[in-house]
């Protein structure tokens, strides 16, 4: 706004003021509201006493014009509410630099709290600190992280140093087919801190925590954006920190596709916030949309935004294998945009240029990557070009209706007539890409048997507690929300509130059919729980009302249409918490726990589910140490193992982690069978190790799963010993076993006589006694094997088995 004072001036008549008056801030609040209404306004607009009017007057804050009064310089005003100190800047007639550029500016109580806030990201995902560090190893949760770590390995062993880029150019399939972007980030990282297996250990536990934090910055950095409440962007960055289901699958050492796609998806919200939100705050109080539009593109800030969000797209659509689902929310919302864009009637064109020019970006670095160096599958790589094409052919439907004034609900049907064409097309001219799009589809939507595909709202969960128990108790103040920003962007124009109301409501569907998609939604759903948050404090009378829920209240002009209003003047406003009394203290416990508890009891329970215990890793380092003392190699150190532990065993024997289609194929039959030993000619020396662990079911006594896990392999309850399963590790609930030939024993004896084949065996500081029955045949000969040195009794005889003897399937015979 003009002013025809200085600046200088305005700023110490601000400050004096509110020396003076102690609710001073409050009245400047008030003025810059409805000044933000209006050109011109009365003394009866605002709700002062006279003589504190005549003090705005007097001072210079308020000034006459055309026989009403308007604030002298809006901008220097809110510079001294929220202490920030005005720089001069100039214009000759160039591109004029914003003073808060991208980061809004902090006061030092709102940088306190987002530090702590960021603290408390960092330590909701550390809750299994003790068992991802055991021994010193890095012990990685789960088992896909342990597929991250190979590759990262394998590349290290390749490349020269961090800028030895060839070996992504030449990278196998298993690196550049899916998730390029993530192998290539987690290697550079580890050959950047000095490469070896120490960096490698390093950036599997510590790179979820640090992209975590990333993310919850930009979090914060998008929820102010929307809000102008500093508050409420703290509050998401603790809902965002305490949501159980991202928590996991970011925690300590999880190293997988889902750090990098949920950072660069933040990346993507944030800087598509960044760019409807600052055009809508131009266009609040002002008549003349082209200048404001005008205005946003002669930004530098603007284009440098567009860029990051491009770069956002492409390392977007190369992190992960399911990345063109991510797009299809950004064209949904690009189709919706230019909707309300011409509602508003400003011009989708230019409103929407930058996110098209990013999008350009995008689409030709991730094709780029693609042609160039072999990354990813071409239907993925083409993704964003797609979107790219449906936007501009939106965007130019969009301006048409503009002009013509026809009813916006035509353009929104015909837009969906496009984008159903569209998918037409791709499928008769791209028949091969298309039917791998679809293998995709199948492979995400359709696997059965594993947790991560159960839906959010699974009956197992009583539909009722899945939500909860994945993302917390605010998801269902979430869903308050959720309705109101769909009420809102329905009568205004938001753009921004238009983004995060269009991508909650596709993961959320989506994470309804698969609860995997819930790490996704947690972040835009961790904006809106955040202002529910707040805006409950507020109802309880503990903090002021978030700036959007003020605004909703205050008719600030003509909404109707969807025409840009002025809605607070666009005002980013301090922290404001009221001192609690022992009353408020009760409200405040009973909101947090209401928002916050449960997730503070299921972020350590969902983490602990997916840790490897010590006595699995203690099984792993027995493994390890036989197989280097007896000079394995793989395949004949592969470790058989139930499916999610199997990845972890092999990374720690032999390093091939790679894969787990044998443990998949193989194991559930192993441990169901009745006949192990059967079992020995199968594997064909494909298996060194087999390792059992409890299962919550009960179990035949004859069972694999049985005479290995409670029998030791040993005999017992009516079974003998097994003759190729050595146990080298056992405990209550995991046991481990060397799969060898075993030496066969000869006895001779009397025809028809059972001789008794037996001898004690200490592991893990258990003893147990190991015994086979043989019944003596009609030449007066015996033959078992067992799996065993040492020294065996048979019949009150003795006979020893050497190593040589045990590994090389050697007979050892036994006179009488």
């Amino acid at each position: 706004m003009p002013t025809d004072g200085d600046s200088g001036d305005i700023t110490d008549a601000t400050t004096s003021f509110l020396e003076d008056l102690d609710d001073g801030d409050q009245v400047l609040e008030t003025v810059l509201a409805v000044d933000a209404d209006h050109k011109t306004w009365t003394f009866d607009d605002v709700a002062l006493d006279s003589g504190t009017f005549g003090e705005l007057v007097s001072r210079g804050i308020v000034e006459n014009v055309d026989g009403g009064y308007r604030v002298a310089d809006r901008t220097v005003i809110e510079s001294v509410l929220k202490g920030e100190e005005l720089e001069e800047t100039t214009n000759d007639g160039g591109p004029e630099i914003e003073l808060e550029q991208f980061w809004a500016s902090l006061d030092l109580r709102a940088l306190t709290a987002l530090l702590g806030a960021l603290l408390v990201v960092a330590a909701a995902r550390m809750t299994a600190f003790r068992s991802v560090f055991q021994n010193g190893y890095v012990v990685s949760p789960g088992n896909d992280p342990y597929y991250f770590r190979y590759w990262m390995r394998e590349l290290m062993a390749t490349a020269s140093g961090p800028l030895d880029y060839q070996v992504l150019v030449d990278a196998p399939p298993g690196v550049s087919g899916v998730q390029p972007l993530a192998h290539a980030t987690n290697w550079f990282l580890a050959e950047l801190l000095g490469g070896g297996q120490g960096a490698a250990g390093t950036v599997a536990a510590w790179l979820p925590i640090a992209a975590s934090i990333a993310l919850g910055l930009a979090i914060y950095k998008m929820t102010v954006l929307l809000t102008r409440d500093v508050r409420v962007g703290v509050a998401s960055v603790l809902v965002f920190a305490v949501t159980p289901i991202n928590a996991v699958y970011t925690g300590l050492g999880f190293i997988d596709h889902q750090l990098h796609q949920y950072f660069w998806l933040g990346i993507t919200l944030v800087t598509v916030t960044w760019l409807a939100v600052d055009l809508q705050r131009r266009l609040e109080g002002s008549l003349e949309a082209h200048t404001c539009v005008r205005e946003h593109l002669r930004t530098p800030m603007t284009w440098i935004v567009a860029l990051v969000f491009g770069l956002s797209v492409a390392a977007g659509i190369h992190a992960w294998g399911g990345s063109p689902l991510l797009l299809i929310p950004l064209a949904g919302y690009i189709g919706l945009r230019v909707s309300m864009d011409a509602r508003a009637e400003v011009s989708p064109t230019l409103a929407n240029l930058p996110l098209l020019i990013g999008l350009g970006i995008g689409s030709a670095l991730s094709l780029a990557l693609h042609h160039r160096w072999g990354w990813h599958a071409e239907f993925v790589a083409t993704t964003p070009a797609l979107v790219l094409g449906g936007a501009i052919t939106v965007v130019a439907l969009s301006e048409l209706w503009r002009r013509l004034n026809v009813h916006i609900g035509g353009l929104l049907a015909f837009e969906g007539i496009v984008a159903a064409g569209g998918l037409y097309a791709f499928k008769r001219l791209q028949p091969t890409n298309w039917a791998e799009a679809m293998a995709r589809v199948d492979d995400l939507f359709f696997r059965e048997g594993m947790t991560e595909t159960m839906s959010l709202f699974s009956t197992e969960y009583a539909v009722f507690f899945g939500p909860m128990y994945q993302l917390g108790m605010g998801f269902y103040v979430a869903l308050l929300v959720f309705g109101w920003v769909v009420w809102r962007v329905y009568q205004r124009y938001e753009p921004g509130w238009l983004l995060v109301g269009t991508y909650t409501g596709y993961l959320f569907v989506l994470a309804g059919i698969q609860v995997r998609f819930a790490g996704q939604l947690a972040i835009p759903l961790a904006v809106l729980t955040g202002l529910g948050f707040v805006h409950l404090l507020s109802v309880v009378e503990l903090a002021r009302t978030p700036v959007p829920f003020q605004s909703s209240d205050v008719s600030t002009g003509d909404a109707r249409d969807g025409k840009p209003v002025a809605a607070d003047g666009g005002r980013t406003l301090e922290p404001s918490i009221v001192l609690p009394n022992g009353r408020a203290i009760g409200y405040l416990l009973g909101v947090g726990l209401l928002v916050f508890g449960l997730s503070l009891i299921y972020v350590p329970g969902l983490t602990n589910d997916v840790t490897h215990s010590k006595a699995k890793m203690e099984a792993a380092s027995s493994i390890n140490d036989h197989s280097k003392a007896a000079n394995q190699t793989f395949p004949g150190n592969y470790v058989l193992s139930e499916l999610g532990d199997n990845r972890m065993y092999n990374h720690f024997v032999n390093g091939e982690s790679e894969k787990y289609n044998y443990a998949q194929n193989n194991y559930q039959a192993f441990r169901t069978s009745s006949d192990p030993d059967g079992w020995y000619d199968r594997f064909n020396g494909r298996v060194g190790y087999v390792v059992v662990t409890e299962i919550d079911e009960e179990v035949p006594s004859d069972s694999a799963q049985a005479r290995l896990l409670e029998q030791y392999g040993a005999g017992g309850s009516e079974t003998d010993g097994l003759a190729h399963y050595q146990a080298i590790f056992v405990s209550d609930n995991v046991a481990a076993f060397a799969v060898v030939p075993g030496a066969t024993l000869e006895v001779s004896s009397e025809p028809g006589m059972e001789a008794t084949v037996e001898k004690d065996v200490s592991v893990s500081g258990k003893s147990f006694t190991y015994e086979r029955e043989v019944v003596v045949k009609d030449n007066g000969r015996a033959t078992v094997t067992v799996p065993y040195t040492g020294n065996y009794s048979i019949d009150n005889r003795t006979v020893t088995v050497t190593e040589e003897e045990l590994m090389n399937g050697q007979t050892v015979v036994l006179e009488k």
